[in-house]
């Protein structure tokens, strides 16, 4: 899908085409005079050849590796919104075409190496606390002894929380063992190869978090309360968002734990505890903002495509 514009920079925007980000994009891209093309992830593909010999002069087809579709391959910049669906062998093949697009010297926004790291709670919370910075105590554990042994070390209260995953999709505070039977019962199936149980401390706080959108050297905040007596706080789980002017300490938090995360687009989601600490929670490296816009009226696209310009 293309729309053809005058000059301009060529951006390929991989996404659903008819999603809500990638057509606020696709729009503001061309309102700032770009070529906007929307890309599905399905829609990816790559050709690897042989390299011509060195007495040969080589053009564009004598390429070792050429990317499809044509939007692809032609683009100046591409953008990341969404990831993709499928089963291992696809979504190792798209972030490694990525990560081959990025090498060619294709700016890839986020950079592959980010959406890797983001992706993964796991591995972007080490990073974290790599760096210092204040997140939740955290056990991943794969067979029924350890995750219950996981469980009573985090004071028999903690939440379970899918390793890949966003929006509070598949969230669950595991309060006794009526509710931790279903991950043992999981690890027990799955023996001897285990099954992941990705476990983190339940910091009490006062029903609301803030999520920190930072596009470049830009940064944008909401207040995000949780909806009724949810513990949780997503926009997409009934969370009521507004605007929220946070402190500069917490801007500089939120930077620091893109940074960790190798990010230049994030949402970074902060939650102020009942005993005073601010944590980081987690860095999303697609993030949405809908709800932000919906709060603030600020028209977060053309930020991106201002940054998308810089790059």
């Amino acid at each position: 899908m293309a729309r053809h514009v005058g000059g301009g920079l060529r951006v390929a925007v991989v996404g659903e085409p008819s999603g809500w980000h990638v057509s606020r994009l696709l729009a503001a891209i061309e309102a700032r005079g770009h070529l906007a093309m929307a890309v599905r992830w399905s829609e990816l593909s790559a050709e690897v050849r042989t390299a011509p010999p060195a007495s040969l002069s080589v053009d564009s087809s004598l390429a070792t590796e050429r990317f499809g579709p044509p939007a692809i391959e032609a683009a100046d910049v591409v953008v990341v919104r969404g990831m993709p669906g499928g089963g291992l062998e696809e979504v190792i093949f798209r972030m490694d075409l990525l990560g081959r697009l990025a090498a060619r010297g294709t700016p890839v926004v986020n950079s592959p190496r980010g959406l890797e790291i983001a992706i993964d709670k796991y591995l972007s919370l080490a990073r974290m606390a790599a760096a210092g910075l204040p997140v939740p105590r955290t056990v991943v554990a794969q067979c029924p002894a350890t995750i219950e042994a996981a469980w009573k070390s985090l004071g028999n209260d903690c939440i379970a929380k899918p390793l890949f995953g966003s929006r509070g999709r598949g969230l669950v505070r595991i309060t006794d063992h009526e509710s931790l039977a279903p991950l043992l019962v999981a690890a027990t199936a799955a023996e001897p190869a285990g099954a992941v149980a990705y476990l983190q401390e339940f910091v009490p706080h006062n029903g609301w978090d803030v999520r920190i959108l930072l596009v470049g050297n830009e940064s944008f905040a909401i207040r995000r309360f949780a909806a009724g007596n949810d513990w949780r706080t997503n926009v997409s789980l009934g969370g009521r968002p507004e605007a929220f002017s946070p402190p500069a300490d917490w801007v500089n938090l939120a930077r620091a734990a893109s940074q960790a995360v190798e990010t230049e687009i994030a949402g970074v989601d902060l939650l102020p505890a009942r005993d005073g600490r601010v944590m980081v929670l987690e860095v999303n490296a697609v993030p949405g903002w809908r709800g932000l816009e919906a709060a603030t009226g600020t028209p977060v696209a053309d930020t991106v495509v201002r940054h998308l310009e810089s790059r």
